[in-house]
């Protein structure tokens, strides 16, 4: 049977993962750098935010804005993303145009300028994007959420970055920043859609190859300990919205117990969208959680969030509490759905109804030429692509015993986080 995607190392040390789909004439590139708010020390967090803004200010070679036309006047489009373990930058083109792509993304590999006032102008938008997610109840939990789950490992911090720091990144360290982590043996170029993969092959050593490798990137290696008990924290601000966020330790995506706790969640509150470009979901109005909370008129919504990660990160869920309902009822009724599934063996018919939905969402997500660059390039971020080959295949095999095991391990309420956001009443 031939193998569904190439993969290739050049001599620089970029990697190369090509997938030739003819369904339609289009070409998705993704380059993905091993770079995200895990790599930032106290003083410098929001800087691999920050530093993919500047790639959007131009090179000597494309100038700040001449791209934008470029690739719209081609028909295609565009963005990049920073998040927890990596930074991506993607086009999606008409198959005959994407050079115009490739040669960018060599370009800004080494050639982006960093021009001062670029960076000034650079600091006020990103300084205002802060503070306008400061008015959002859900990012002041969920912050305070995050720090208290991460005391020593660098997910500790929100990828935008804490605003002292905003306040007080120099260009010169942007440009470091720049400099020490996009290099070719820090990256990942993948391609998906309608090209001859020894053509393409070809045309990316022309132009990636020429980039010499760098020493590795420093990496913070700061493991988090074990949690020793369950925390509760209490969040007050404007609005009138009760909320509650529970945040549990979770494995890493490449560990083996990520695919049971996968189930364990369609089963709770619906799967979670791996893919986090795709957009749409599933309802989740048969889980488990929504009978018990919502449908009994405890909470206006529930959701959970489980995502793929280079080390573990957390598995939590977000609940609007009724407004005639207070946290600690919720609580109460969300800790009985823990316990029930740690306690009884989930039957085989609701155990295949969490596996298709789960299936079912990760296809949606799968199913563009676009969303197949995206996996070819971000399964190598926290694993490598065999992980996304096998996912369907592993849901299925997931046991009710393995169910059991994972809700048992990872539920424990010394494992989590609680919190809560109580408004103030007052507008933002």
């Amino acid at each position: 049977m031939r193998k569904e995607y190439s993969e290739y190392t050049l001599s620089n040390g970029l990697k190369v993962l090509l997938k030739e789909i003819h369904t339609a004439p289009l070409i998705s590139s993704w380059i993905w750098y091993r770079v995200g708010s895990r790599d930032e020390p106290t003083g410098l967090t929001g800087i691999s935010h920050w530093v993919e803004h500047m790639q959007f200010k131009g090179t000597p070679t494309f100038p700040t804005g001449v791209l934008d036309r470029a690739i719209s006047r081609d028909g295609g489009f565009w963005n990049a993303f920073t998040y927890l373990d990596w930074t991506t930058y993607f086009e999606t083109m008409p198959a005959d145009k994407i050079d115009l792509a490739l040669r960018l993304e060599a370009d800004r590999m080494t050639a982006s300028l960093f021009d001062e006032n670029e960076v000034e102008s650079e600091r006020t938008v990103i300084i205002s994007e802060r503070e306008g997610s400061e008015n959002e109840p859900l990012f002041l939990l969920g912050e305070a959420v995050q720090q208290a789950a991460f005391r020593v490992h660098p997910y500790h911090h929100e990828v935008i970055g804490d605003l002292a720091d905003l306040r007080t990144i120099r260009r010169e360290q942007l440009y470091q920043h720049y400099r020490t982590y996009y290099v070719p043996n820090n990256a990942v170029l993948a391609l998906a859609g309608d090209f001859e993969t020894q053509a393409m092959l070809a045309r990316i050593r022309e132009l990636f190859e020429p980039i010499p490798a760098a020493p590795p990137p420093p990496r913070l290696t700061r493991p988090e300990p074990e949690p020793t008990g369950e925390h509760h924290l209490t969040v007050e601000g404007p609005g009138e919205t009760t909320y509650l966020q529970i945040a549990y330790r979770a494995p890493a995506g490449a560990h083996p117990d990520f695919f049971p706790l996968t189930i364990v969640d369609s089963l709770l509150a619906g799967p979670s969208n791996l893919n986090m470009f795709a957009g749409g979901g599933i309802s989740n109005r048969t889980s488990r959680l929504y009978e018990a909370l919502v449908q009994r008129e405890l909470a206006v919504s529930v959701s959970g969030n489980l995502i793929t990660t280079l080390d573990p990160f957390l598995y939590q869920f977000v609940i609007t509490v009724h407004p005639k309902r207070t946290p600690d009822e919720v609580l109460q009724a969300f800790d009985a759905e823990i316990s029930r599934i740690q306690e009884e063996r989930v039957g085989e018919e609701e155990i295949r109804r969490a596996v298709k939905q789960a299936q079912a969402l990760f296809a949606y997500g799968s199913e563009s030429i676009t969303n197949q660059a995206f996996w070819l390039g971000h399964a190598e971020m926290f694993a490598d692509y065999s992980w996304f080959l096998t996912y369907l295949d592993n849901l299925a095999r997931v046991t009710p015993e393995a169910i059991q095991q994972a809700a048992q391990t990872y539920l424990r309420p010394s494992r989590r986080v609680v919190g809560i956001y109580l408004p103030t009443g007052t507008k933002a």
